[in-house]
């Protein structure tokens, strides 16, 4: 089962969450590549997208936002967009659109920011938005502010967090085709003359964090991670209550909303498309479920929409 593992250390203004995403992870690859082995993701695709999945699983958990998170990558590699969204409940989803070839060894910036073109965008959308009111939506470079692209999606992430929250965040993510996994580590706001002292037990923190190799976080259990990298460390552990959410599949598809789709693109081009194909298909990348409808459907869907 994929698990949450949040904690504080004792003493210290520094807090932490360890994923571990097995289930949900191997689900949605499930999904992807059922419609045919042409649909498999590349190595890199597939590896990114995990730490993507993980990623914000971590951030919920550190917010408790009431709304879906999304974290988007885009730009003029070969992936075109990746998206990972979790839901106030941990409903998971996760996709990526790819046009071209992929190296088996291929990095973030060859994926994504060939000519520096490439963004990173993470969106709030709140469940209970108020009249009016548009989600958040922050946005940084996959570089370091020069010309250096981030190889890593974790450095990008950690830029976003100094540049949105101010709050310095130390990110280790990792991903093959079996487990989706990160931890987060970061430093809570403080004041006063203390200020300097939590910052030095704040670097110390993170530089044992960062010691973390890929490799130990998908093959190690969530304990023995944590007592080989803070064993000198108190660490105060938030107990998982039964209810409690804990990471799933879900997606947010159905067919009333492919309806209002069908009904947005206007009688002309719908009637266009049921003359060439017969009828109108579409497909979910998240969960590849496919709704059709025939030329019966699509007059209902109109006659119900005046």
């Amino acid at each position: 089962m994929s698990e949450i593992h949040k904690f504080l250390f004792e003493g210290v203004p520094v807090r932490g969450v360890l994923v571990r995403l097995t289930d949900v992870w191997t689900e949605i690859l499930r999904r992807h590549a059922s419609g045919g082995v042409d649909r498999a993701y590349a190595g890199p695709v597939q590896n990114l997208l995990g730490e993507m999945l993980a990623a914000v699983t971590l951030m919920q958990s550190n917010i408790k936002f009431n709304g879906a998170l999304l974290l988007q990558l885009f730009g003029d590699g070969p992936v075109k967009l990746a998206v990972a969204e979790v839901q106030p409940d941990f409903g998971l989803r996760a996709t990526a659109t790819v046009i071209g070839t992929i190296r088996p060894d291929a990095g973030l910036g060859e994926l994504v920011d060939v000519n520096h073109q490439g963004r990173c965008a993470i969106t709030l959308d709140p469940t209970d938005k108020l009249p009016g009111q548009l989600a958040y939506q922050g946005v940084v470079p996959l570089s370091d502010g020069g010309q250096t692209k981030l190889e890593r999606l974790s450095s990008v992430l950690e830029l976003y967090m100094r540049q949105s929250e101010q709050l310095d965040t130390t990110l280790v993510l990792a991903a093959d085709a079996n487990m989706a996994a990160g931890l987060l580590i970061q430093r809570l706001p403080a004041s006063g003359s203390g200020s300097l002292e939590v910052h030095e037990d704040y670097k110390r923190i993170a530089m044992l964090a960062s010691s973390l190799k890929q490799e130990e976080l998908l093959t190690l259990d969530a304990e023995t991670v944590l007592r080989r990298l803070f064993w000198q460390e108190k660490l105060l552990r938030f107990e998982h209550l039964v209810g409690d959410p804990v990471p799933h599949f879900s997606c947010t598809c159905s067919r009333e909303r492919v309806e209002k789709m069908i009904l947005g693109l206007g009688t002309a081009e719908v009637q266009d498309i049921l003359a060439e194909r017969g009828e109108v298909e579409v497909g979910c990348e998240f969960c590849g479920a496919r709704e059709r409808f025939d030329a019966i459907d699509v007059a209902q869907i109109f006659k119900a929409g005046l």
